[in-house]
């Protein structure tokens, strides 16, 4: 069985998008496969639609099991997604699993002793990692045979990622198990001239530590994630499914290539050399395109530093995501498509901006702390006919929980990682306001 750990402490890079499609297209595959939620967000039970109230043990229970001398097998925690598809799932007792495994002998392999139990069981297990590096992490990286680090084509994303990478190679220096680290690059966006230079740099400078395939930037996976289903169910014929069947493509291809290669070192050793390459593409990167409020119109919009698509001949024909009917129109950076690249919330000045994507929904409102739950009192507008709804609020500095109400229904932000257990055993999405 090969074990496959997605890491990176920086949060919004796709971690769990990757984990569950990555998971999925295994499985598509033909594969039997394990996805172990490791993030006590539980982002894994939500974009599956796994009902959390009905959650009655999660992988919390299998990793400290042994430590209270009442084991519990990973085997009775799953939850069956698809024929060859299970779910370990979290829950926010993770939480507290450092704390309550202080002092045990061993606590970093937990994990690796559970899965042991059950590989003979499945082909590939899927690891999704939380944002930091924990004693959770630890016992991922523990048990991984392949490390896949997704990164996000944004400055931002690049920013500090060398240090991350330097810190989890500290973390595995005393331990020299064989693995194979890659880099895939998530979340490109064609359209703007950063991401390509960027993708441009992350080819240059990792080279076969990189996968060839590159998730783009597209709308469908979003709404895949807010309807609960991997996107090889939701749309099958989409440009995402088409990236992340890619994907699992190279990573079955990937274990005949390190027996004839021998491309296997240990995972401290990859993870400085990543880390000191990251360095060397930071130090090439241009700084970020800011998102600021226009001061006479108080509008949204992009101060680009260039011109995104200087001629009609090098804009592509048809956007990632985009329908036929829309890349009929003129390919200009219009406020939808600069609004689209910024969903979820943003403090912009002294606004705090809502921006999400909803095509098909009549009506968005947000409902918060700030509004006394009362989503009548904060509706989106819709710009234009791209789908994408907005709202900006004047928030003093602090820390608000919020809804989305979408067409009467209640939910979390698809587009905001950032949550909290809410007294109802759902999940309230956070904004911090500084």
């Amino acid at each position: 069985m090969r074990t496959i750990a997605i890491v990176n402490q920086k949060g919004g890079c796709g971690k769990t998008t990757v984990s569950i499609n990555l998971a999925s297209a295994l499985a598509m595959a033909g594969q039997r496969v394990l996805l172990v939620d490791m993030d006590p967000q539980s982002h894994c039970a939500v974009g599956l639609a796994v009902p959390e109230e009905q959650i009655e043990q999660s992988i919390y229970d299998v990793l400290i099991s042994t430590s209270r001398n009442e084991p519990i097998k990973l085997t009775e925690i799953l939850w069956q997604i698809s024929d060859r598809l299970e779910l370990a799932p979290a829950s926010l007792d993770l939480s507290a699993f450092e704390q309550q495994m202080a002092g045990i002998i061993e606590r970093e392999c937990c994990l690796k002793d559970a899965l042991n139990v059950i590989e003979s069981d499945y082909d590939y297990t899927v690891i999704d990692c939380p944002p930091a590096v924990s004693l959770l992490t630890f016992n991922a990286l523990r048990a991984a045979t392949d490390v896949i680090v997704p990164v996000e084509t944004g400055y931002f994303a690049l920013h500090g990622l060398s240090r991350q990478l330097e810190t989890l190679s500290i973390l595995c220096r005393r331990h020299s198990q064989q693995v194979d680290v890659r880099v895939l690059a998530s979340m490109y966006d064609i359209r703007t001239k950063m991401a390509r230079e960027i993708l441009a740099e992350l080819r240059s400078h990792f080279a076969d530590k990189m996968f060839r395939t590159v998730v783009c930037f597209n709308t469908k996976i979003k709404e895949a994630s807010s309807f609960g289903q991997p996107i090889s169910e939701y749309d099958p014929a989409s440009r995402g499914n088409t990236d992340f069947s890619s994907l699992a493509e190279e990573v079955l291809g990937s274990h005949a290539r390190q027996e004839r290669h021998g491309f296997v070192n240990t995972l401290a050793d990859q993870l400085e050399s990543i880390s000191a390459t990251a360095d060397e593409l930071l130090q090439s990167s241009k700084p970020p395109v800011e998102l600021e409020l226009a001061p006479q119109t108080d509008e949204l919009h992009l101060a680009l530093p260039v011109e995104e698509f200087t001629t009609a001949e090098e804009a592509p024909d048809i956007l990632p995501g985009e329908s036929e009917a829309a890349a009929e129109t003129p390919k200009t950076l219009d406020t939808a498509a600069k609004l689209s690249e910024y969903y979820g919330v943003n403090q912009v000045k002294d606004a705090v901006v809502f921006v999400t994507l909803y095509p098909r929904a009549g009506t968005v409102q947000v409902a918060g702390d700030f509004n006394n739950w009362q989503p009548e009192k904060a509706p989106m507008l819709k710009v234009g006919d791209s789908g994408v709804w907005q709202t900006e609020m004047n928030l003093s500095p602090g820390r608000y929980r919020y809804r989305l109400v979408v067409d009467g229904q209640w939910q979390q932000d698809p587009y905001n990682e950032l949550t909290e257990l809410n007294p109802f055993g759902g999940f309230n999405s956070v904004i911090e306001v500084k």
